[in-house]
C-alpha cells in the first residue's frame, strides 16, 4: 500500500511539475481541438493501442491499466497476447515497463511518467481537455541542435522527450520572425510563424495526424475505461428517477386528496 501511495505521489508531481513548466515557458499557442468522434470508434482505439505499446511503453509505464482491459475494445486475449505484450506474458499483468529508474535519472533527467491517467491530468480549463493538449504536443514537435535531444516542441518549449514518433511524421523546423513587440516600443518578440518539412514521413500529414487523434483516443479512455458505460447508464439512472419522482408526486396527491 505504502509502494502503491508513493508511485502515485511521484506521478502526480511529475505531471504538476511538467504542466506546470509548459505553461510557464510558452504553451502560448492555441490547442486543436482533439476528434472526440475518435472515442466511440473501435478501429481508431484499437490502432491507438497498438501504437502505444510500440512506441509509448517502452518508456514510460500504464501501471493501473491491465492488458486484459484491452478486451473492451473490442481485442480477443489471443489477439492482446500475440500483438501487444512485449515485456510480460500473462494477461492479467498491468503495463509496466522494465526501465531502471537510475539509469531513467541519467539518461532523461527523471523518470518518465505513468501514463494511465496522463489525458485526464494535463486539461487546462482555459485552453482545453487534456486529450487537446496530448493532440497539439504531439504534433508540434521540431528539429533543434540547441536541445540536448535534437527536438523541441511548441506545445512543451524545452521538452526532455525526444520525438518518438519522427520516422511517421518526418523532420520539421520551426520558422521564427522577428516582430515589434505591440506592448513596448522598440523592442521585438520572437513569433512562430510555421514549419518547414526538412525530411518526409513514412506518413503524410493527414495519416499521421490520424494515427495521432487514434493514439490521443487510446490515452483518453485508458484514463477510464467505463466511460462510455457510464454516460449510457446514468440516462438509464436519470430516466428512472425521473419517472420515479412522476410516481411519488402522484401517490402523495392520492394520499393526501380528502385532506385539506
Amino acid at each position: 500500500m505504502k509502494k502503491l501511495i508513493a508511485t502515485l505521489l511521484t506521478s502526480f508531481l511529475l505531471g504538476v511539475g511538467l504542466v506546470s513548466g509548459a505553461q510557464a515557458a510558452g504553451g502560448g499557442i492555441e490547442w486543436d481541438k482533439f476528434p472526440k468522434e475518435k472515442l466511440a470508434d473501435t478501429a481508431s482505439l484499437q490502432n491507438g493501442a497498438k501504437l502505444f505499446v510500440n512506441y509509448c511503453l517502452n518508456c514510460h509505464a500504464a501501471a493501473f491499466m491491465r492488458y486484459n482491459r484491452l478486451r473492451d475494445i473490442g481485442l480477443t486475449e489471443a489477439q492482446i497476447k500475440a500483438n501487444l505484450m512485449f515485456a510480460t506474458e500473462k494477461v492479467g499483468d498491468t503495463m509496466k515497463v522494465s526501465l531502471d529508474p537510475n539509469q531513467a535519472k541519467e539518461w532523461f533527467g527523471g523518470l518518465p511518467p505513468d501514463l494511465t491517467v496522463i489525458a485526464r491530468s494535463r486539461a487546462d480549463g482555459a485552453k482545453g481537455s487534456g486529450a487537446d493538449y496530448l493532440y497539439t504536443y504531439l504534433r508540434s514537435y521540431y528539429r533543434d541542435e540547441t536541445k540536448a535531444t535534437g527536438w523541441n516542441n511548441m506545445a512543451f518549449p524545452s521538452v526532455g522527450m525526444p520525438h518518438v514518433l519522427w520516422e511517421l511524421q518526418g523532420q520539421r523546423s520551426a520558422k521564427f520572425v522577428e516582430e515589434a513587440d505591440a506592448h513596448a516600443p522598440g523592442k521585438t518578440v520572437h513569433v512562430f510563424k510555421g514549419y518547414e518539412q526538412l525530411t518526409p514521413g513514412t506518413m503524410s500529414t493527414l495519416q499521421y495526424d490520424n494515427a495521432v487523434a487514434d493514439l490521443v483516443a487510446y490515452l483518453q479512455w485508458m484514463g477510464e475505461p467505463a466511460q462510455e458505460q457510464r454516460f449510457r447508464l446514468g440516462v438509464w439512472v436519470l430516466l428512472f428517477l425521473s419517472m420515479l419522482t412522476v410516481i411519488a408526486w402522484r401517490l402523495n396527491a392520492a394520499f393526501w386528496k380528502d385532506i385539506k
